[in-house]
């Protein structure tokens, strides 16, 4: 099961991964992403924070969306409703990230058995949501590392626990972060063929 020290163990790796680029990088594209390295880690941060706002819902409706509203800063950004104030620099970005992996993980952590955090992809309890959380952050880590010359490989633990989560079907007897890596688009793996397309199923286990 995934809880909420994943979520902590996550983000604290991603930070202080993070930590280490240089100023001038945080305008490189993210990896393959058509986002800036900046407007990943925003985007980040709004994941963490939507999960947590979406978990902490504790009267009806819990079946769709909070509505806030969402911005885009421009047409190939991600939109959301998390940014960092830009003068804060890379060092106010990641503050940010921090404060939103903690929400998450605080939620998490308190959720009654009875939460229900809305996805698109399955309505998920406190566990589906901290495995969405640690899922956005490895992978985007791994898309940030790209962009800022940064190396990230997460614990194989941690991967193992969110595959068997999020993506049920995945492989079982292949190294865990390459097969987390395949399942979400971003790498080959061995007698696999690469996914044309991929989605996880957060909806809750039995």
């Amino acid at each position: 099961m995934v809880g909420a020290e994943d979520v902590e163990t996550a983000v604290g790796l991603a930070l202080t991964t993070l930590a280490g680029a240089p100023a001038e990088k945080w305008e490189n594209p993210a990896g393959t992403l058509a986002w800036t390295c900046w407007e990943t880690a925003e985007h980040l941060a709004d994941d963490l924070f939507a999960y947590a706002a979406q978990l902490g819902l504790r009267r009806p409706p819990v079946d769709r969306y909070v509505p806030f509203e969402m911005i885009r800063r421009r047409p190939e950004a991600p939109d959301g409703v998390v940014f960092a104030d830009r003068s804060a620099g890379p060092s106010g970005l990641l503050q940010v990230l921090d404060s939103c992996g903690a929400l998450l993980a605080a939620v998490v952590r308190t959720a009654p058995p009875t939460a229900r955090c809305f996805h698109s992809l399955g309505t998920a309890d406190a566990a589906g949501a901290a495995a969405m959380g640690v899922v956005e952050t490895l992978v985007h880590t791994h898309d940030l590392a790209a962009g800022l010359g940064l190396t990230w490989t997460p614990p194989e633990d941690l991967c193992d626990r969110t595959l068997l989560r999020l993506f049920p079907d995945a492989p079982t007897d292949t190294p865990r972060w390459p097969t987390l890596l395949w399942a979400t688009g971003r790498g080959d793996l061995p007698g696999h063929p690469r996914p044309t397309s991929w989605r996880w199923d957060s909806s809750i286990r039995a």
